[in-house]
């Protein structure tokens, strides 16, 4: 079967459109919530799901999406829950899903048995923030066998050496960080972006998706004027957090990552 993420950008291609793509962090506040958002998103038009696997000591993450994993897992959430949630969403939607993970979860289950059950199971791809090429010799060619995306990051400070590198070890797309630092929120995007995203997939020829920090229509739209996907977490994970345990979540989330979804698809 191909795989949904690249099908996906083909897709968007074909149809002169931006991708977009929603990140939440997977059992936060609970499996079936999850479950239900990656349904409604897909309705509403997402093109990509990332799902956050909840884990204790994270890197890139900012507080929102910090605090979010804090809940997950308080919750009881694992690896093996995350993927048992992509099996049930498999049953009714054929949506994209990559996993937004570090590397320890990975090396916890072993890593030839993650991709086998990631692959089983119906994920799409996989972003182990903390995994660069270099370090991914066990893992990349397991991923490539199985035909899932391999997905790694650019920040601005990346050489061309780096973007080179990147370019030749990712599949899917490239996620490129719109700026410095963790995860979170910005009122503007940050200088050079526009540059950085050209020269990225003009020495790539890959998709660019670009994150961290984007959290209204306004920022999306701006982003995907010349990115190929824009990527939003913190701002819908926020949404989720201030939900609380209500049983009206994914009524009150939707509004806002539909009004994400036409930003970036140019609808008014």
């Amino acid at each position: 079967m191909a795989n949904r993420v690249i099908e996906k950008f083909k897709a968007l291609e074909r149809s002169k459109q931006k991708g977009f793509i929603a990140y939440i962090a997977a059992g936060d506040p609970d499996f079936e919530v999850t479950r239900n958002l990656v349904i409604e998103f897909d309705r509403i038009g997402v093109d990509i799901v990332e799902l956050g696997v909840p884990f204790s000591d994270p890197l890139a993450d900012g507080v929102v999406n910090q605090r979010a994993a804090e809940r997950a897992l308080k919750r009881g959430a694992t690896l093996r829950k995350v993927l048992a949630t992509v099996r049930k969403i498999r049953e009714v939607s054929e949506i994209p899903i990559i996993l937004f993970t570090y590397f320890n979860p990975l090396h916890h289950m072993g890593v030839e048995q993650f991709v086998a059950e990631a692959h089983d199971c119906g994920v799409d791809g996989a972003l182990v923030l903390d995994l660069p090429p270099e370090e991914s010799g066990e893992y990349k060619p397991l991923m490539d066998m199985k035909g899932l995306c391999t997905v790694y990051l650019l920040a601005p400070t990346s050489t061309d050496e780096r973007i080179d590198l990147i370019s030749r070890h990712s599949t899917g797309f490239i996620y490129y960080v719109s700026r410095e630092g963790v995860t979170g929120f910005q009122e503007r995007l940050a200088g050079g972006v526009v540059s950085m995203v050209a020269k990225i997939r003009t020495r790539s020829g890959s998709p660019v998706a670009v994150g961290f920090g984007i959290s209204t229509p306004q920022l999306a739209s701006e982003a995907a004027a010349y990115a190929d996907a824009v990527v939003v977490g913190s701002a819908i994970v926020k949404k989720i957090e201030e939900c609380g345990d209500s049983p009206e979540i994914v009524q009150k989330v939707s509004p806002f990552v539909a009004a994400l979804v036409k930003a970036v698809k140019g609808r008014k």
